[in-house]
């Protein structure tokens, strides 16, 4: 029975070193990679336009997707209020 511990935390080691050994690996090449590759941020979104008139159809489809939030969360539809509807 002693042999067969001793050689399962022989394998037990030998699996963590190969595992340590493969995460230093791992780091080092991350580290040299930032260093040659630098990190550039994305270019900032362009800003939304605004509209503030609203076209009378879209009046109808803001009470209709109110009124189905409404119906859906259980709430009056004076509790909560759409500001923004954006088409695609």
């Amino acid at each position: 029975m002693e042999v067969s511990v001793s050689s399962a935390v022989n394998v037990s080691i030998l699996a963590m070193s190969v595992i340590f050994t493969v995460l230093i690996i791992l780091i080092f090449t991350i580290k040299t990679l930032v260093k040659l590759i630098p990190y550039q941020a994305s270019p900032a979104a362009p800003a939304r336009k605004i509209v503030g008139s609203s076209t009378p159809g879209q009046d109808d489809q803001v009470a209709a997707i109110t009124a189905s939030l409404a119906a859906h969360m259980g709430k009056r539809p004076d509790e909560f209020r759409i500001v923004n509807i954006q088409s695609r």
